[in-house]
């Protein structure tokens, strides 16, 4: 139905992916054409930019190669998400909105410079819609925490809906023809539970298909704080502990942080953290620059040469704790896995000083020459590329391994890789190892752990995954002053 050369109307290139949309309702199908290394992923009604959207009558699919398709949305457009209902679509689009806005058209003329704005940009970032009934239901980004709002379809302001849990939509469904929807949603607190859209009265009632957790987090307290970055900005961080805890700046505690790709580290229920929160442990997760916290706006605040800026938002946010008396360098940790590597690594080499220990997990620490490996292109984008010199700038800027100096005092170093790590391979880990082992002048330990079986951390088992966080809390203890 899509394949190269078959309809004049398309234009595919070798290396995008198209995708065919038949909603089981209306008269109309769409085409996406992906041409990035990431998304989209339409069979969810969700998907990620740098696509182009066509639209077309269902009448069509009876002869591929004359079907009508007609442009809804090119790159330049934006467009990040969708959905449609009988006769209208309805976009989610960053252009001349970095937080997003979502705009409507007819399938029948999907002509945007025509668009109406159903639901302009706010302080949120706009992260998905759905058509339920007679309303729009539409899913927000508010600091990284799920809020969700609905509107008529005939016009209107948007309302809130309030949320049981402060926290996550994990997944999210709702069904053609009938006028409700379901969605998974968790917390640091709140194990995952099964939410019903009650449309009839604007709420959501728990459906109890989702098993409650055994593990009590009744006595643990998350909140989400803003640690003031040393341009101004608020970066969004949330800290969980013991609501007993006493802010006596001698509590160990753990910082971690991911910041790359527009990704947004989501409130997730970790019931094995509960040992950590017992014995007086802090966990808190800095909401970076480069992240998705805010849509594309954040992402773009950290992305190539504006890199620094996720790395001293993590310095930022660790001085935060400091200041507020949850910790001390003496006591604190940071941790961070893949792309987590460029700001636990930067913050390393900029800031020994700051950190008992550092945990490092299939990390990103070589990226002069992360673009030479298997996984390597797809990242440049992101990252940059040595072939120019603006990208070489900003792999300087996240490149660990350049950084470590000889005769500096690092503190304790655990680096952790997989043999079968073809995202990130083990020797980026294995050279920052043997760097620090060489250069260090602290006497602490510097350590790689080699998972014989793992690869990039998906697909781990719960007994990998648990003798890792053991591995993890056990070292971050032992390098922490008074364990």
């Amino acid at each position: 139905m899509l394949a190269r050369g078959l309809n004049p109307h398309i234009e595919l290139t070798p290396q995008d992916r198209p995708f065919l949309v038949v909603p089981s309702h209306g008269e109309w199908m769409l085409a996406i054409i992906s041409h990035g290394a990431l998304g989209p992923w339409p069979w969810t009604g969700e998907q990620l930019s740098d696509c182009t959207m066509y639209v077309a009558p269902r009448t069509g699919l009876a002869d591929p190669a004359t079907c009508p398709w007609r442009k809804a949305a090119g790159v330049a457009d934006g467009v990040t998400t969708f959905a449609t209902s009988n006769d209208t679509l309805y976009l989610v689009s960053h252009r001349d909105a970095p937080r997003s806005r979502v705009l409507a058209v007819p399938l029948a003329v999907p002509d945007l410079s025509r668009a109406q704005v159903v639901v302009p940009e706010g302080e949120r970032a706009v992260e998905g819609v759905r058509v339920v009934g007679d309303r729009l239901l539409v899913r927000d980004l508010d600091g990284g925490v799920s809020r969700m709002r609905h509107v008529p379809l005939s016009g209107g302001e948007p309302a809130d809906l309030p949320l049981p849990v402060d926290g996550t939509i994990l997944e999210w469904t709702t069904h053609p023809e009938r006028p409700e929807a379901l969605l998974l949603m968790a917390g640091w607190t709140d194990a995952p539970r099964l939410y019903h859209y009650d449309y009839d009265g604007q709420s959501l009632q728990d459906t109890g298909l989702a098993p409650r957790s055994p593990v009590d987090f009744g006595d643990v307290h998350a909140r989400t704080l803003h640690a003031p970055a040393r341009d101004g900005t608020p970066i969004p961080l949330t800290v969980i502990h013991h609501k007993d805890l006493e802010l006596n700046g001698d509590n160990p505690a753990v910082l971690t942080g991911y910041g790359s790709h527009g990704l947004t580290d989501w409130a997730e229920f970790h019931p094995e953290m509960l040992a950590w929160y017992e014995r007086g442990g802090v966990y808190a997760v800095a909401h970076l620059r480069g992240g998705g916290a805010y849509g594309r706006e954040w992402h773009e605040a950290g992305r190539g040469e504006r890199k620094e800026a996720t790395i001293t938002d993590f310095i930022d946010c660790a001085e935060h704790l400091i200041a507020l008396g949850y910790t001390r360098p003496g006591r604190l940790a940071a941790e961070g896995a893949s792309s987590g590597g460029i700001p636990t690594g930067g913050a390393l080499v900029r800031r020994p000083d700051l950190w008992a220990a550092m945990a490092m997990h299939v990390p990103t620490v070589n990226a002069t020459r992360n673009e030479f490996g298997e996984s390597g292109p797809i990242n440049v984008p992101e990252y940059g590329s040595v072939t120019t010199e603006e990208g070489l700038r900003a792999l300087l800027i996240i490149d660990a391994c350049l950084r470590v100096q000889d005769g500096v005092p690092y503190p304790a170093v655990l680096l952790t890789t997989g043999l079968r790590d073809a995202r990130v391979p083990p020797w980026q880990p294995a050279k920052l190892a043997a760097r620090l082992q060489a250069g260090t002048a602290s006497g602490r330990p510097v350590l790689l752990r080699v998972e014989e079986h793992g690869w990039h951390g998906a697909g781990s088992t719960r007994d990998q995954e648990q003798a890792l966080l053991a591995d993890v809390l056990a070292f971050v203890l032992h390098a922490s002053d008074g364990s």
